[in-house]
């Protein structure tokens, strides 16, 4: 199966969000599938985001993940996922923020400026800072992280032209389905 870095991949509203949301369906193993896992993938993602990253403006040209950061990035990735996951649900988060901030420094400690590690962990800093962070939400369909920036903050999906035609669809058929038995 082909694969290709498109606009819908970008849909976070940072870049470390982004970087979060390469693993899709995360939450439901026999579906997920990190798009990181595949060493092509990942060094296609810094080109892409570039292009798609709705903080492309913040950062030039990315360079690959040195091989030897590969490891303290994807830990990254997920320090991000988990902190900035626990602070949407309202959970309990200050060992998951140690844990971020570790991971970040790691990052900040090996990367070269321009690198796409670096900009992912300057990117989760300034969301961290940010008071867009009331804004962070979980997709209702695939349970990515994205921020709305809508005026009533009442976006429920990450991209309404993919998650939110799905759940419509699928409540469509449902409700279809349902009016045919009766």
């Amino acid at each position: 199966m082909s694969f290709s870095w498109t606009p819908h991949r970008f849909v976070g509203g940072a870049l470390a969000l982004d970087v979060a949301n390469s693993v899709i369906m995360r939450f439901d193993p026999k579906r997920s599938i990190d798009r990181f896992a595949k060493l092509e993938q990942m060094n296609a993602f810094p080109k892409a985001a570039e292009e798609f990253s709705a903080e492309r403006a913040l950062f030039g040209k990315l360079a690959p993940v040195k091989p030897q950061n590969h490891k303290p990035f994807l830990a990254l990735r997920e320090a991000i996922d988990r902190y900035f996951r626990a602070r949407v649900l309202g959970e309990e988060e200050h060992t998951l923020l140690a844990d971020f901030l570790d991971a970040t420094a790691s990052i900040l400690r090996l990367a070269e400026k321009d690198s796409l590690e670096a900009a992912t962990a300057h990117s989760a800093l300034r969301l961290l800072a940010e008071e867009g962070m009331a804004r962070l939400k979980i997709c209702g369909n695939c349970g990515w992280l994205f921020i709305d920036r809508s005026r009533n903050r009442s976006r429920t999906w990450c991209d309404m032209a993919v998650c939110g035609n799905r759940v419509k669809a699928n409540r469509h058929y449902h409700r279809k389905k349902k009016e045919a038995t009766t």
